[in-house]
């Protein structure tokens, strides 16, 4: 790697913490009119990488205010799921996706029902206590309650990473909900919740049995029954390992995935109809394909990984701030003077970016000699 890579991951680790609010939030984007909330989803992700990057206090403190979020809506919570159970969720009840510094919803009309990241939190807080996190009473109260409303939507549509598609049950949404009741089900096991514990695994393990059937041309699609991948699809290998990087499905989608969201100039894109902001290609996905790359292990999947890792450094610019997407080979380039026009130039720089850009410059540094 580049020497560069070491100043990017100094200056990442730098920005990410300067844009950790008091709170313990972490502002999407600071400089962005869209992104000025933490999201429970970037939250849990960047979370996690500062434990890899030995930075427990930051993330102890984003643990912190993400229970203080679900706690202080603990009554909602619990209606949401008895109310999933019948198939009709209230939206003054359900986990909003993002909120602001100060734990407050957003009056802005947003997609705000999203399932994928209080799964993620679960399991970024099941990392972070095997990293020697303390899990607190209340960030253990907190876990059991997004425990309990998980299990009871999973099957629900919601809108997805991308916060679209809010009419179909996304694979990416039910793999990270499973990948955190997984995690739920160990930590909370030995807490007050721990009649929970075995019902929580066994919900994980039904899950994963359905992304098995939603398999079935052999590949994880968008949806069940879509015939297009996503690049969210990576984390259901790595980080969440819901399926071996060799498992036949996994590596068919992996094979799809480089196939068809791989640029010539090899970033990574959302998925081919993509048009927000064009549809560029994204820094955060990037990382993502070369994580799977560097715990894969397969001859040629270092040097791939460490490709990846150069074409993030490329796009940082000279203070050192990586963007959310590069519009240079968009998929869909009419789009993209719409977006500026609305909201200004894209996210630059995205917290989210630099969160995945430590993790795979981690793996990659702990596997040198």
């Amino acid at each position: 790697m580049r020497q560069t890579g070491l100043d990017l991951r100094r200056r990442s680790i730098e920005i990410i913490l300067a844009n950790q609010t008091s709170s313990g939030a972490f502002i999407a984007s600071p400089t962005f009119s869209q992104y000025g909330f933490c999201w429970v989803r970037d939250g849990a992700f960047i979370a996690h990488a500062l434990d890899l990057a030995e930075e427990h206090g930051a993330a102890a403190r984003f643990h912190d205010w993400m229970a203080e979020v679900v706690l202080a809506r603990r009554v909602g919570l619990a209606r949401a799921a008895e109310a999933g159970r019948r198939g009709d969720i209230p939206p003054v009840d359900y986990l909003h996706c993002r909120y602001s510094a100060d734990a407050a919803e957003s009056a802005v009309v947003w997609p705000a029902f999203q399932l994928d990241g209080p799964g993620i939190w679960l399991w970024s807080l099941g990392e972070h206590v095997v990293r020697g996190g303390r899990l607190t009473p209340r960030r253990a109260e907190a876990a059991s309650l997004i425990a309990d409303y998980l299990a009871a939507l999973w099957s629900c549509p919601s809108y997805d990473a991308w916060e679209e598609s809010p009419e179909h049950v996304h694979t990416s949404t039910v793999g990270a909900i499973a990948a955190g009741l997984r995690a739920a089900g160990g930590y909370l096991a030995h807490g007050p919740s721990a009649q929970r514990s075995a019902e929580l695994a066994e919900t994980a393990d039904l899950i994963v049995r359905h992304l098995r059937t939603a398999a079935e041309a052999g590949y994880l699609p968008k949806w069940p029954g879509s015939g297009a991948v996503d690049g969210s699809l990576l984390w259901l290998g790595y980080p969440f390992g819901l399926f071996r990087l060799d498992d036949p499905i996994f590596a068919t989608t992996i094979e799809r995935i480089e196939a068809e969201l791989v640029s010539a100039g090899g970033g990574v894109f959302r998925y081919l109809g993509d048009t927000y902001y064009g549809g560029g290609e994204w820094v955060l996905l990037t990382a993502a394909l070369g994580s799977v790359y560097a715990a894969r292990g397969a001859p040629g999947d270092s040097q791939k990984a460490v490709r990846c890792l150069e074409w993030i450094e490329a796009q940082a610019d000279a203070e050192g701030l990586l963007p959310e997407q590069v519009a240079e080979r968009a998929l869909h380039p009419e789009w993209t003077h719409d977006w500026v026009r609305s909201w200004g130039p894209s996210a630059r720089p995205l917290l989210w970016s630099h969160a995945a850009y430590l993790v795979l410059h981690g793996q990659l540094e702990s596997a040198r000699p």
